[in-house]
């Protein structure tokens, strides 16, 4: 039979751009069908609006801190409008480099929500195209509650581009995505509050970073709230919204920004109609190789449920197309894979944490500091740093890097080698520090705690 073409990648995120133009680079006739801005979550409503907006919200801190390193500082005001026009300048200057990309490798672009007819056909605006291997990269949505009030919740696709900057803001959940806005926002001039069924916020991190990053959100004013369930919100005359919660408390807020996680965007592309297997969790369900159990069908990034990081959908596609083009040795190692949260401040981590490494291995050794930053010896601010390394003491191997503090994202990149590559702690006390940086810390740390 012959098809339309070799590939057809429904959903145009990082992972179906990549699958899409490293495919077509072999010679395939790729097309690739979206009905969202190119890109997907990372370049429209995740990372990198989030990154500048985490960058704008730096200032007011930097202004305060300035004052003890001698600067006298004029009133600043911000204005909200002029960062989102500016983002969305920049975001679509990426659209069209994703555009290009994709055009220049000799990828076909067909603008549309597509859906599976068959194992070899699929639809976009009613018009079918048949194809020889179809990817599945659709990625994820934030999930909304289905409750009475969900019209008066914002998601994290939709705080980028509020019409009235917030003043009062009730970030409801205390994952990464959640505490990212909760810090952004109060750093912008924001009452932020945040509400978690909870015990305590980053469930799944390690225990001594959800403690420290929960101290340091608490000295900017964030006001966190534990174990508090949201009950109703309602609109009042002023267009304030009145939050209930469980316990019968309410509070009167300008937005409240649902960020209880994600799920994949899957609604209406055919997976039942084609008996495509999913996870109990509603996320397709593939082989090593990203297969479907239809065997020309694959899946890979947020919809399948693994590791939902746009690094990590770029090292599958890579993986996908050396399946079918390449040798087929390649296959994805989702072990030491480093992490960055940009909360105020930052937090970077690789490998396990002390729950875990305690549950893999006999016996650990535990380092840990916390410290001022030489930066605030002078600036006035009680922010500190953390930095944690777990050993494994049968083999000296570092199993474990935890950092909170600023720049821990950058930092941690070339932690991350080094731990990728099987780095000890002999090899981390026998690296000379680089001084004054807080960097340093992280190879002169002796005495186990």
């Amino acid at each position: 039979m012959k098809f339309d073409f070799d590939v057809f990648v429904i959903g145009a995120g990082s992972g179906g751009v990549r699958a899409a133009r490293m495919a077509a680079g072999e010679g395939a006739r790729v097309a690739i069908a979206d009905d969202h801005a190119l890109g997907g979550t990372c370049v429209n409503v995740g990372c990198v609006p989030k990154k500048l907006y985490t960058y704008a919200s730096h200032f007011s801190h930097d202004f305060e801190n300035a004052k003890g390193f001698g600067w006298t500082l004029g009133s600043a005001d911000f204005d909200w409008p002029t960062l989102v026009a500016n983002k969305k300048k920049e975001i679509s200057r990426l659209n069209g480099i994703y555009a290009n990309l994709l055009n220049n490798s000799g990828a076909q672009i067909i603008r549309g929500y597509a859906c599976l007819k068959d194992a070899n056909t699929v639809t976009v605006n009613g018009i079918d195209y048949t194809a020889k291997r179809i990817v599945i990269a659709t990625g994820g949505t934030p999930n909304i509650p289905d409750v009475d009030y969900s019209d008066l919740l914002i998601s994290s696709d939709d705080i980028f581009d509020l019409v009235e900057f917030p003043k009062r803001l009730l970030v409801v959940g205390a994952g990464y995505i959640a505490l990212e806005f909760a810090c952004i926002f109060q750093g912008l001039g924001s009452q932020v509050q945040v509400s978690y069924r909870g015990d305590l916020i980053m469930r799944s991190f390690d225990e001594d970073v959800r403690r420290f990053v929960d101290q340091e959100m608490c000295k900017q004013g964030i006001e966190m709230n534990y174990q508090s369930q949201v009950n109703n919100v309602s609109r009042q005359d002023d267009q304030s919204l009145l939050v209930t919660f469980a316990d019968g408390s309410t509070k009167v807020v300008d937005q409240v920004l649902m960020a209880i996680g994600r799920k994949p965007r899957l609604a209406g592309i055919g997976l039942d109609k084609l008996g495509i297997e999913t996870t109990t969790s509603g996320t397709i369900a593939v082989n090593e190789n990203f297969q479907t159990n239809i065997k020309n069908i694959y899946a890979l990034g947020d919809v399948t449920g693994g590791i939902e990081l746009t690094p990590v959908a770029l090292a599958e596609a890579m993986v996908l197309v050396n399946h079918w083009y390449g040798d087929g040795t390649k296959r994805m190692d989702y072990d030491l894979i480093p992490t960055a949260v940009f909360t105020q401040p930052n937090v970077g981590t690789i490998g396990l944490t002390e729950h875990q490494a305690k549950e893999k291995h006999n016996n650990i050794t535990i380092y840990r500091s916390d410290f001022k930053p030489m930066k605030h010896t002078l600036s006035g601010s009680d922010e500190r740093s953390f930095m944690k390394l777990i050993v494994d003491a049968s083999t000296d191997k570092v199993v474990g890097l935890h950092i909170v503090g600023e720049g821990a994202g950058e930092m941690l990149q070339g932690f991350a080698v080094a731990i990728k590559a099987g780095a000890t702690k002999a090899d981390f006390d026998a690296t000379i520090g680089i001084h004054p940086t807080s960097a340093e810390e992280l190879v002169t740390m002796r005495t186990p705690s």
